[in-house]
């Protein structure tokens, strides 16, 4: 009898690979098919079986790797195989991420699924930024909207004359292209143009850049200085207190994209500590190390070192294994 398949929507969380949780790191290890997006950080594939299938699907914009309908339909296919199917899709599956349709085009099909949720880039990206969306004395509460206007609709999805009379923060994502007539939707049904304005881009990754001003100037400031998507556009006094918050920009490798070249079991503890710094690394192994075929001859080798006065090294990965195969043959140096 064939196993049973079954589809499991992960949120990825924002870009810093870290933030993926505990029980979604445990089912993309268990995963038969991965099909994953744009803004995921490849260096969480890692954890995915070598005899996992990975596609991806990437969504940026206008610029889509696969249909929604296509992408539904392999979920189903694939889980219709019996397979074990992991969404991995950036942020949260449900915060803005139609989520929410996958799930329904499942549940039509009849295929079992799970929801793991994600951290939102709504909440993440502006923490990264020293931004807190609520704080005594200036923001009780916040709001998360799409900035992203879908042109099958007949009205505007977000209803900015509302938005405009809330007195807490705004978050809006994937609004960048539509900055300025966001702002200028926002002033015209009263909010204050002085209120302060910030776009934080490529947030909690070491690419990360914020960009403040007030409602008035932001969209200005935007295409002057080219800022560009992905980036979360957050509006209220809480704006003021990134300059005493800013916590991830001031990290010493902020901005610097490095390359490891280390062995792919090696370079983890490393490439840990230069993200902990802020930098973006990219793991590149262009090393691997095996166990050499011809072992007697190697113990041929080591019955004439005593002829030598000199034993040198090139690497550490050369000293533990010269002593394994030692104290494998001898038992006394």
């Amino acid at each position: 009898m064939r196993k049973k398949g079954k589809a499991i929507l992960i949120g990825a969380g924002p870009g810093d690979s870290g933030l993926l949780t505990r029980k979604g790191a445990q089912r993309l290890e268990t995963a038969d098919v991965v099909i994953y997006d744009a803004l995921v950080q490849r260096d969480l594939l890692d954890l995915v079986s070598p005899e996992a299938s990975v596609h991806f699907v990437g969504k940026r914009s206008n610029q889509h790797a696969v249909s929604q309908e296509k992408l539904n339909e392999l979920l189903i296919k694939e889980a219709k195989k019996g397979k074990v199917v992991v969404r991995l899709k950036g942020g949260d599956p449900f915060c803005l991420g139609r989520g929410g349709e996958e799930a329904a085009a499942l549940a039509d099909a009849g295929i079992d699924f799970e929801i793991i949720p994600g951290v939102s880039s709504a909440i993440a990206v502006p923490a990264y930024a020293g931004i807190p969306l609520t704080h005594r004395g200036s923001a009780s509460g916040y709001a998360v909207v799409t900035g992203h206007e879908d042109s099958s609709k007949k009205e505007e999805p977000v209803d900015w004359q509302a938005l405009a009379k809330f007195r807490g923060t705004l978050v809006i994502l994937m609004g960048v292209k539509r900055i300025r007539s966001i702002a200028a939707s926002l002033i015209k049904y009263g909010r204050n143009p002085e209120t302060p304005a910030a776009l934080i881009q490529w947030g909690t990754i070491g690419r990360q850049k914020s960009l403040k001003a007030t409602l008035s100037s932001i969209a200005e400031r935007v295409e002057t200085e080219g800022f560009e998507a992905p980036a979360v556009i957050v509006i209220g006094e809480v704006v003021k207190f990134h300059k005493q918050l800013s916590w991830f920009e001031k990290l010493p490798l902020i901005g610097k994209r490095i390359v490891v070249t280390r062995s792919r079991n090696q370079a983890d503890g490393f490439s840990m500590l230069l993200r902990d710094s802020g930098a973006q690394v990219l793991e590149i192994p262009t090393i691997r190390i095996e166990i050499p075929l011809n072992r007697q001859g190697i113990v041929d080798v080591l019955l004439s070192l005593n002829s030598y006065d000199w034993l040198v090294f090139t690497s550490a990965n050369g000293v533990r294994r010269f002593f394994d195969f030692f104290f494998k043959s001898f038992d006394d140096i």
